[in-house]
């Protein structure tokens, strides 16, 4: 049907992307995944089309503005309407800053998780603008918040991508657009099998709180549905944030003490 509303997600070969593909796909919506991995991609797909849905795989690598370009494109020739855009492919190296490298390590991760995520919305800006229609969905994380050891150049892209999601907020709310930053904190993905981590002391997200790919999917869809503007994930990470904000002393003393200390080679 052209009424059913359309979806592109980014970073949808695995993980939260995988699960928001699969989730709105169930939903009726038209779904675009986009990521590096086809042959992931389009098993999802031939799974998502034989339960009904509708989906297509579009292969891009989104450090190449000319892939972004072709997926929005691609996406507007396919389905005719963007509806909602979700901004997830992301990734993080986390070490030390003199152990990161230049190109692979910090550029990269500008790259992908801050500048695709600028340049996607401005792809699909002026459709929506035009419609007077559509939902911006940005994928940050606690980093946005809360920036911590060995998380510097990771931390400055999520806190961009928070700033970037509040201004555009403020520029295309008078058409009928929303933006909203989603900000989780751990999830069980393959996020923290390409960080490159070494840590000594073992210190990781307590399991308790450590979010499945499904649930930022589910939060994603309420947000869809009853728009909203931030959203931290889990809730009791907003008292974290909170501690952050308004007693920055005391959590520069618990960080180097609990971590920095046992992590460098003093």
């Amino acid at each position: 049907m052209p009424d059913q509303p359309v979806l592109i997600v980014t970073g949808a070969s695995s993980g939260i992307g995988e699960a928001v593909a699969r989730l709105f796909a169930g939903k009726g919506y038209r779904v675009v995944l986009a990521a590096r991995r086809i042959e992931r991609m389009d098993k999802i797909v031939d799974e998502i089309t034989a339960g009904g849905g509708q989906a297509i795989a579009i292969q891009s690598d989104l450090q190449k503005y000319e892939d972004i370009q072709g997926l929005v494109t691609t996406t507007l020739s396919s389905y005719e309407q963007v509806d909602v855009l979700v901004n997830n492919a992301g990734f993080g190296r986390l070490k030390w800053l003199e152990q990161l490298d230049p190109l692979d390590d910090i550029q990269a991760q500008l790259q992908i998780n801050l500048l695709a995520t600028i340049l996607m919305s401005r792809e699909v800006l002026p459709h929506m603008i035009k419609r007077r229609s559509g939902h911006i969905i940005n994928m940050g994380s606690l980093g946005g918040f809360i920036a911590t050891p060995t998380y510097t150049v990771y931390s400055a892209s999520k806190f961009g991508v928070r700033g970037f999601t509040e201004a555009l907020r403020r520029e295309v709310g008078i058409y009928g657009i929303y933006v909203t930053g989603i900000y989780p904190g751990g999830v069980k993905t393959e996020f923290k099998h390409h960080t490159g981590a070494d840590r000594k002391s073992g210190r990781t997200t307590p399991s308790s709180l450590r979010l499945e790919p499904e649930e930022v999917a589910r939060e994603i869809w309420k947000v869809v549905n009853h728009p909203r503007r931030t959203v931290i994930m889990p809730w009791q990470m907003r008292l974290t944030v909170w501690m952050n904000r308004f007693f920055p002393g005391v959590a520069d003393w618990v960080i180097e003490n609990r971590f920095t200390r046992l992590e460098r080679d003093l």
